[in-house]
């Protein structure tokens, strides 16, 4: 029976076909990008471009599906790929090992962009560039520090709350007279840093719903 048997059940051939047509870039490969790509390839998404820069370590095991202990050291678009290819061969991937920056230019331009990034001022170098584009896109906000799924939402970036990460973001984005745009947040405060304040906890429930949210929004728009 075909991959997608059940894709076509709830979407139609239609519905199907759009996915199959379509592009979607996936910016930073890890806890949130990890499973947005992944659901992106097990939907039938036709050509998914992930980008990243980094190399997976073995303190990405306990939330990132790239990461295993096969694949430390490999950089994270390399596998992605081959997870992607293994999971539907007829999906075309396209894999930038780049940092994202205001210089940055990709030779694709996708129908939908999601950012996982979680650096501030790469974030908004995505922005500007999509906004230069025409091109729409969905970014996650912080997901480290959180262990309530319930309180996981999309809403329009000026909508956020108690989310620090999505704070530093809207002062960005007005400084550049950016569009309001949607995000995934929670609701939920974070919880005491415990460490190195670069270095937070996170847990793969959470991080990995902010992936899933976010690649639940951009298949629906793209099929309906």
């Amino acid at each position: 029976m075909d991959r997608l048997h059940r894709t076509h059940l709830l979407f139609g051939e239609t519905g199907v076909d759009k996915l199959r047509a379509s592009t979607v870039m996936v910016v930073g490969c890890g806890a949130v990008g990890s499973f947005a790509a992944e659901a992106l390839a097990r939907t039938g998404v036709g050509h998914i471009v992930v980008v990243d820069f980094d190399n997976i370590d073995p303190t990405n095991i306990n939330r990132q599906l790239f990461a295993l202990d096969s694949t430390v050291g490999t950089p994270k678009v390399d596998i992605a790929r081959a997870r992607i290819h293994d999971i539907n061969p007829d999906t075309r991937v396209t894999a930038y090992n780049i940092r994202w920056d205001g210089a940055t230019d990709v030779d694709v331009r996708p129908d939908f962009v999601i950012d996982a990034i979680d650096d501030v001022p790469a974030k908004v170098a995505l922005y500007k560039w999509c906004t230069k584009h025409d091109i729409p896109f969905i970014s996650s906000m912080g997901a480290a520090l959180k262990m309530d799924v319930g309180q996981v939402r999309i809403a329009r970036l000026s909508q956020t709350c108690v989310c620090p990460l999505a704070a530093r973001v809207r002062r960005a984005v007005r400084d550049m007279d950016l569009p309001d745009f949607p995000v995934v947040f929670s609701s939920e405060p974070p919880a005491p840093v415990v460490g190195h304040a670069k270095n937070m906890g996170s847990n793969i429930t959470v991080t990995g719903i902010f992936g899933l949210v976010a690649a639940n929004y951009v298949i629906k728009k793209l099929v309906l």
